[in-house]
C-alpha cells in the first residue's frame, strides 16, 4: 500500500527537516566555540616548568621532567589546533609532572648538601684527631679544652635575724 501525501505536507516535512539540521549545526558550532583557549592553564604549566628546571629538575629528576615537557608540547600543539578542552587537560598534567619534578628536585639537592656536609664532618674528625694525635704535650686530665669553668659565686650577706632561713621559690611573701 502506498500512501500519497500531498505536495503541502512533504515540503512542510522538508522545512522541519531542514530547521532541525540547522538547529543541530547550530549547537555542535556553539558546543565547540565555549570552551575558551586555556591561557591561564597555560601560563601556570610554563611557569612551574621553570620553576622545575630552576630547582634542579634536569640533574635530579630528568624522567619527571622530561614528562612534563612533552605534555607541555601536546598542550601546545592542542593550541594550535583549537582542541581547547585537550589543551587545559594537557596543560595540567604539565603542572602536575613539573612539581613533582620540582620536588624530586629540591629534595635531590637537599640529599646532595646532607651528604656534602656529612663527609666535611667526617674529614673534620679524622683532622682533629690527627692533630690531637701528634701533640708532645699532653693535655692534663683536669682541663677542658672546650668551656671555662668559673668559680661559685660566694654569698656574702648574712643570715636573716633570728637564724630562719626562707626558701628559694618563697621570695616576695608568696
Amino acid at each position: 500500500m502506498v500512501h500519497i501525501l500531498p505536495p503541502k505536507a512533504l515540503s512542510r516535512g522538508r522545512r522541519l527537516l531542514g530547521l532541525a539540521s540547522l538547529a543541530l549545526a547550530i549547537a555542535t558550532l556553539a558546543g565547540c566555540a565555549s570552551v575558551p583557549p586555556p591561557d591561564g592553564a597555560m601560563n601556570q604549566a610554563l611557569a612551574q616548568l621553570q620553576a622545575a628546571r630552576d630547582a634542579g629538575a634536569a640533574d635530579y629528576a630528568p624522567v619527571d621532567l622530561d614528562y612534563a615537557q612533552g605534555k607541555f608540547r601536546q598542550a601546545q600543539a592542542a593550541m594550535a589546533s583549537r582542541k581547547y578542552e585537550e589543551a587545559a587537560l594537557l596543560a595540567d598534567e604539565s603542572r602536575a609532572d613539573s612539581e613533582l619534578a620540582r620536588a624530586k628536585a629540591r629534595l635531590g639537592a637537599a640529599r646532595a648538601q646532607n651528604t656534602a656536609k656529612s663527609k666535611e664532618n667526617s674529614k673534620m674528625r679524622v683532622d682533629m684527631i690527627d692533630n690531637h694525635a701528634n701533640d708532645t704535650v699532653p693535655i692534663p686530665n683536669n682541663v677542658q679544652e672546650s668551656e671555662t669553668v668559673l668559680p661559685e659565686p660566694v654569698d656574702t650577706t648574712p643570715p636573716p635575724a633570728g637564724g630562719e632561713t626562707l626558701p628559694l621559690n618563697n621570695q616576695g611573701g608568696q
